[in-house]
């Protein structure tokens, strides 16, 4: 069983980066897919990013790509999101997840283990 930790949230003016990170602990890392969600007030929980086992695949929500980079080094049991070019619409707390399975990677009911989650809050 693998335990999930984020940190690296905060808060930010729009137009900043933050590098989110995620620490497993527990289990064989390189075992698992790393999924990346997030939570808005008044929201339904949105898919942000997913990374394969070594890291050769990506996949991003539509609302991000081309502004987060998703990356894993399974030597250190970290995945890490880079966020660039926030915008107020970013605002949400993060969360973690991590499954064995490698598909399905943006429905985060095939999830098995979550993180406590990080709240990110961009300003104008």
């Amino acid at each position: 069983q693998v335990q999930l930790y984020e940190s690296g949230g905060g808060s930010v003016q729009a137009g900043a980066s933050l590098t989110l990170r995620c620490t497993a602990s527990g289990g064989s890392f390189d075992t698992y897919v790393i999924g990346w969600f997030r939570h808005a007030s008044g929201e339904e929980r949105e898919f942000v990013a997913a990374i394969g086992w070594f890291g050769h695949e990506t996949y991003y929500g539509s609302s991000v790509e081309g502004r987060f980079i998703i990356s894993r080094d399974n030597s250190l049991n970290t995945v890490s999101l880079q966020m660039n070019s926030l915008t107020p619409e970013d605002t949400a707390v993060y969360y973690c997840a991590a499954k064995t399975q490698g598909r399905y990677y943006t429905n985060g009911g095939t999830y098995t283990y979550w993180g406590q989650g990080t709240q990110v809050t961009v300003s104008a």
